[in-house]
């Protein structure tokens, strides 16, 4: 027989470790795949395996491999179990606090172990097709014989050139590919008479290999009072993590928040621990490794980075260069929360309350609450920082879960740029009703910036040229067929383009309904801008910053690396500039319509709007020159314009949090989505119907069910989907509950049903 299954999904994956001197005799094995299949095997004698090791096993009559989530002791069975076959590799890859960590999110977001395992331990990693990458060098002992080379020379001039070459190269070895070509018949007699060795070298396949640009070594900054004191308490909690919270270091834009990082992070690699660094997105990530190299000059071959744009390749050769403790600072995006970093010391969350922290596909995790709680279980210091932290991390430090810590002043002593909001209904009033993109207010703020050589930003977050195409005569609008969304028209490309699944159909010259001619662009995007911009001030130099610009590798960094070195005067773009961008010689920031994220379905618009045009602000002004904002919006007197015109986050925090208490929304409640989605309409609600009725059903206390509706966007890929939101002042019991239910209901082939605790996205 295969061995046990286990098949309850409630009881714990891990069981508890052997007492002192007892001897394992069994392992619980998670197969590969997509089944979730976890099977008992028993421990053939004199192998060694532990938790978290990967192994070869019998799977009925092939062989597989799994991951190792527990040794112990067997329970009684009617039947000898099945023994392992061989372990892959001799130590475990999963650490424990990792397998502890995995098994917290799998009961916590309710996802199956399998998927939780594939995060944990990535594709390339887990992978037997990926091995290190290697290379046949040619190695001399020492340097020869004078002798020996003038009778080489002679008799032998292709080896004499060999030996010529490796007598003058560092540590007297050479990859044999740079020896030259037709080489290998000298190479093998060499070796057979003792002149050399050849060598296999393991060769690190560096994601910053095509990095051309130099970095430069920087020294530690002087520290303001603020900044000394907020380093002086992290320190004090690398040191004696135990007796430490997690620190929120709430600092304005610009108040130095970064070298504040870079000095903890010093501190920890002092008392020989490693550093962890996340970042919310991966286009922040290389101007991240950039500042740690640099203030690391000495050791820039231990900075690691980790992240989902890496080949197969790279990031096996980044897990395994961590995992072995040759690399001790680790970069990357959410993902990175799970780097085998051994001796953790101290993990850094950038931009905390950045959505893009969220798991959007299984599992459904948080990086930032599972970088908390990794900190807990290692132990090890964690620092969340933020201009603009989440309202439930705000709340964690009221409740004095978190210890705060804040820097009330920019770290050069620059004063906080000036905020002008300009009411576009007065601006479209000036021009009889027709669309402004630029107000006259802006306009003459970009001239005078143009005339004094200084640099501006305009923030737009919509790529494209027009939001979409509308005919004059009927009313249609092209819409996407998959999507309940219109295509928006890039003009670069000539097509009209879905930003939700990605179809693009080609620009109709008439309107598909009523064939009229007079089909208009409506709203526009970043290409208008750009297009529109260049008309305006012929004479300058423009960049744009979208996912379209930026499709070329390194593309961002280039462009970035421009703009610094002042060969672009005006920089438009998206959210993609919003954050972590520092550029001293930039003066003016025009936020070009401040009410796109405002008005939609979702009780975290105002705090995002208030994040978003905050940090964007925080872009100016970082320098010796003041800087402006001008922000464009028709809502001008919306609570989340004006307190971040005031940069007033204490203001704006209090009134939504009232709103919040008041509605049972979180942070004072967990809130969970239910979503069902089909390509069949009424199966997918009909479901959802089913499953709202059974969770009625016994419903524990303290849990709120909503009805089911119609996501917002009701279909997406084609898929029609409907929710259910659920609302909770403790999560286990939200979860257990709905995962019960989902045990329980068989579902329609086509009807896939998602759970997301802690949901983001209501959309």
């Amino acid at each position: 027989m295969e061995g046990k299954q286990i098949a309850s999904r409630n009881e714990s994956w891990f069981a508890t470790p052997l007492q002192a001197g007892s001897v394992p005799v069994n392992a619980r094995v998670l197969i590969d795949g997509p089944s979730e299949l976890v099977f008992d095997y028993a421990i053939p004698a004199g192998l060694d395996v532990r938790a978290g090791c990967r192994v070869r096993i019998p799977l009925r009559r092939k062989s597989a491999t799994g991951t190792v989530l527990s040794t112990g002791e067997p329970e009684q069975a009617d039947f000898a179990l099945r023994e392992l076959e061989s372990l892959i590799d001799p130590e475990p890859l999963i650490t424990p606090v990792l397998l502890r960590t995995a098994e917290w999110i799998a009961n916590y977001y309710g996802s199956s172990i399998e998927s939780v395992i594939r995060s944990v331990l990535p594709e390339g990693v887990r992978s037997e097709e990926n091995s290190a990458k290697t290379r046949r060098v040619a190695v001399l002992d020492s340097s020869p014989d004078s002798a020996v080379l003038v009778k080489l020379e002679k008799r032998a001039p292709r080896q004499f050139a060999i030996l010529s070459l490796l007598s003058h190269a560092p540590d007297l070895r050479l990859p044999v590919a740079d020896l030259g070509e037709g080489n290998a018949a000298a190479l093998k007699a060499m070796e057979k008479a003792g002149l050399l060795r050849l060598e296999a070298e393991e060769v690190r396949r560096d994601p910053d290999g095509d990095q051309v640009e130099e970095i430069l070594e920087s020294k530690p900054l002087s520290l303001n009072l603020g900044q000394t004191a907020a380093l002086e308490v992290v320190l004090a909690a690398i040191a004696e993590p135990k007796a430490h919270k997690p620190i929120l270091l709430l600092g304005v834009t610009g108040s130095g928040k970064t070298e504040v990082y870079l000095q903890a992070a010093q501190c920890a690699l002092n008392l020989g621990k490693t550093v962890l660094v996340l970042v919310p997105e991966i286009s922040l990530t290389p101007q991240t490794v950039r500042r740690f190299k640099s203030r690391f000059a000495s050791m820039q071959d231990q900075v690691a980075v980790l992240h989902s744009n890496l080949s197969q390749g790279e990031r096996f050769d980044e897990w395994h260069r961590i995992r072995k403790g040759i690399a001790r600072i680790v970069i990357g995006a959410r993902s990175a929360v799970f780097a085998p970093l051994p001796d953790l010391g101290l993990i850094l969350v950038d931009e905390e309350h950045e959505n893009t922290y969220k798991q959007e596909n299984v599992p459904r995790y948080h990086g930032r609450d599972v970088a908390v709680l990794r900190a807990a279980f290692e132990p090890c210091a964690i620092v969340l920082g933020s201009a603009t932290p989440s309202l439930e991390s705000w709340n964690n430090t009221l409740t004095e879960k978190y210890q705060l810590l804040r820097l009330n002043e920019r770290a050069d002593g620059a004063s906080m740029p000036l905020v002008r909001v300009v009411d576009m209904r007065l601006e479209q009033a000036k021009h009889k009703g027709a669309p402004a993109i630029l107000s006259d207010k802006l306009r003459t703020a970009l001239e005078q910036r143009l005339e004094k050589g200084e640099q501006s930003i305009l923030f737009l977050n919509r790529r494209g040229f027009a939001r979409s195409l509308q005919c004059n005569a009927c009313g249609h609008v092209c819409q996407c067929p998959h999507c309940a969304v219109a295509l928006t028209y890039h003009r670069t490309d000539e097509r009209l383009v879905c930003h939700v699944c990605g179809h693009q159909s080609i620009v109709p010259r008439k309107c598909p309904e009523c064939r009229d001619p007079g089909i208009l662009l409506q709203g526009y995007g970043t290409q208008k801008v750009e297009e529109i911009m260049t008309k305006v001030f012929p004479s300058a130099k423009f960049a744009r910053i979208d996912a379209d610009a930026m499709r070329r590798k390194n593309a961002l960094r280039d462009t970035l690396a421009a703009f610094k070195a002042h060969k672009i005067d005006i920089l438009i773009g998206t959210q993609m500039i919003a954050k972590g961008l520092h550029f001293p010689n930039v003066t003016l920031v025009g936020i070009l319509n401040a009410d796109l994220g405002l008005h939609v379905p979702d009780f975290r618009a105002g705090e995002r709007t208030f994040q978003l045009i905050t940090q964007v602000a925080g872009r100016a002004g970082r320098g010796e020159l003041e800087g402006e904002v001008i922000v464009q919006t028709f809502t001008p007197h919306s609570p989340s314009i004006q307190y971040a015109r005031k940069h007033d986050f204490d203001g704006f925090s209090e009134q939504e949090m009232e709103f919040r208490r008041e509605y049972s929304f979180p942070p004072y409640a967990h809130c969970a989505v239910l979503t069902s989605r089909s390509t069949h309409e009424r199966r997918a609600e009909f479901t959802l119907q089913t499953l709202h009725l059974r969770l009625a059903e016994n419903l524990p206390n303290g849990i709120t069910l909503g009805e089911v509706l119609p996501s917002p966007l009701i279909r997406s890929h084609g898929q029609f989907r409907f929710q259910i939101t659920l609302r909770s002042h403790q999560a286990r019991p939200l979860t257990r509950h709905v995962q019960a239910v989902l045990s329980k209901t068989p579902l329609p082939e086509d009807v896939i049903v998602v759970f997301d605790m802690d949901a983001l996205n209501f959309s």
